[in-house]
């Protein structure tokens, strides 16, 4: 019986040392793969840093690609194009005015009503029309005819105090969200299709012409007085509420910036210089490219994978289409190399894009103590289950360092326009106000990036400087903003109603 005992008691014993070793060896493998989680994340924020003195740097290389797009088509990756808009809202403006947004697979038609002087708009109504499929793929006449018939129906609504005095024209501001060549303040060929439109006898042509002809096809009388994009549409709208604005900056699913600059600092402007002396110029900011930019293994990946290799650098880093997928790319990277949700690599987390940049806004801003939002997320977008706190947290600093990195440089492109335009330092004995209005989802909803943005801007001014510029929201550029370059274009200016 002893040596039974003694020989149980002797299994027993190896039997715990071999568990006891095992359950070591499992710890040592844990801390050895969190340490590699900690070291990815470290590596990570290292080269996302954008201290002070790079984003000056940023700045200024963003105002020597300025220079260079304005000498010469061509001449930087910076398109710097001519808009033709030389009269931006006084806040003066009155009467009925019309716009036309079409940007995807919805358009909208807009009546606005401007009071004139300190009664600004004093009405709007709008309407979203739906795009046949059908449509977005077969002739400009089958488009346009559609639009300018869903226009007329919008018209036919007018309320009776809105009619205008017999013989005047209704005017039209048409913001057209694809790449236009612009010929004239109302006139312009389209370059490309986007967002999966495909209508290949309009490719060339100017689309005020094919949207006219369509109008008159119906017998609606109507001028398209002025045809933008949104991001100008965003500097008429801030304009018109704020006489300082000199700038509008867009941070939504895209970026982009445009700016009033001096016409005779235009070298590569051929015409006669406009009466007011100023030009609109559409940076096309989402193309600039620098050395200076903190690029990642992350975005060099996802660049290179993108629609548009080596184009849309900038746009890249800082807007929302982006900035989920870097997230989710950084926790790929973390699952492959460290199995930080576990043994395997969830296969959700291996799709492009799935992510998407308002999910990350929500962890980003989980203020509950076990991280729930955060969890939540993973599990319903990416379907990982029962994460640690631990991991969560991890899961919040990464959405940190690329939410505030993209809001830094927009801080360092935003202090390049202002050095361009004379207005990021104090000049002894002025004391003008340059406003900067932004307009766009990533902004508007994203309060951590944009506080970040705010903060930054300060920081690269300075006190002094800083107290000169402002940061305002200004919203629906793209609607009530093409209606009002409709008015400070109209063929009845200086005319009395």
């Amino acid at each position: 019986m002893g040596k039974v005992a003694i020989g149980a008691a002797v299994v027993t014993a190896a039997a715990v040392s071999a568990a006891v070793a095992l359950v070591v060896r499992h710890r040592m493998r844990c801390s050895a793969k969190w340490a590699r989680v900690i070291a990815i994340l470290k590596e990570f924020e290292g080269k996302c840093e954008t201290p002070i003195a790079k984003l000056r740097q940023v700045g200024d290389a963003m105002d020597v690609e300025m220079h260079a797009g304005l000498a010469s088509e061509g001449g930087s990756k910076l398109k710097m194009l001519i808009s033709y808009v030389d009269n931006l809202p006084t806040g003066d403006e009155e009467g009925l005015y019309y716009a036309l947004d079409l940007g995807g697979t919805n358009f909208r038609a807009l009546r606005v009503h401007l009071g004139g002087k300190d009664k600004g708009v004093i009405g709007q109504e709008f309407e979203e029309v739906s795009i046949p499929p059908h449509l977005m793929i077969g002739t400009a006449d089958g488009l346009f005819d559609f639009i300018a018939s869903a226009l007329a129906k919008f018209v036919a609504s007018e309320p009776d105090e809105y009619h205008l005095p017999n013989g005047r024209q209704r005017e039209l501001g048409f913001t057209f969200s694809f790449p236009v060549r612009q010929t004239s303040i109302s006139s312009g060929s389209l370059i490309r299709w986007t967002k999966g439109f495909n209508i290949e006898d309009l490719v060339g042509e100017d689309v005020v012409g094919e949207l006219t002809k369509s109008m008159e096809k119906i017998g609606l009388d109507m001028r398209v007085a002025a045809l933008v994009n949104d991001t100008i549409g965003t500097l008429a709208g801030g304009k018109f509420h704020n006489q300082d604005v000199v700038a509008a900056v867009i941070l939504g699913t895209g970026t982009n910036a445009a700016y009033v600059e001096h016409s005779h600092a235009i070298p590569k402007w051929q015409g006669l210089h406009p009466k007011s002396g100023d030009m609109v110029i559409n940076t096309e900011w989402g193309n600039f490219g620098s050395t200076h930019l903190p690029l990642t293994e992350y975005d060099q990946a996802l660049d290179a994978e993108s629609l548009n290799p080596g184009e849309q650098i900038f746009e890249k880093l800082i807007s929302g289409m982006y900035l989920g997928d870097i997230v989710r790319r950084v926790l790929l990277k973390m699952a492959e190399e460290a199995d930080f949700f576990g043994d395997t690599v969830p296969p959700k987390l291996r799709v492009p894009f799935i992510l998407r940049t308002p999910d990350m806004s929500a962890m980003h801003h989980d203020t509950s103590p076990d991280l729930k939002v955060v969890g939540n997320k993973l599990k319903d977008i990416l379907e990982i289950s029962n994460t640690s706190v631990k991991v969560r947290k991890v899961v919040v600093e990464i959405c940190d360092i690329v939410a505030y990195r993209g809001a830094r440089l927009a801080a360092g492109g935003i202090l390049g326009i202002l050095k361009k335009i004379g207005r990021d330092t104090v000049k002894a004995g002025e004391n003008s106000k340059s406003v900067v209005a932004l307009d766009g989802g990533l902004f508007e909803h994203y309060s951590k990036f944009r506080t970040c943005l705010e903060s930054t801007i300060h920081e690269l001014l300075g006190d002094e400087a800083a107290e000169t510029i402002a940061i305002e929201h200004s919203n629906d550029g793209s609607g009530i903003g093409a209606a009002l370059l409709a008015a400070s274009h109209s063929q009845y200016l200086g005319i009395e109603s």
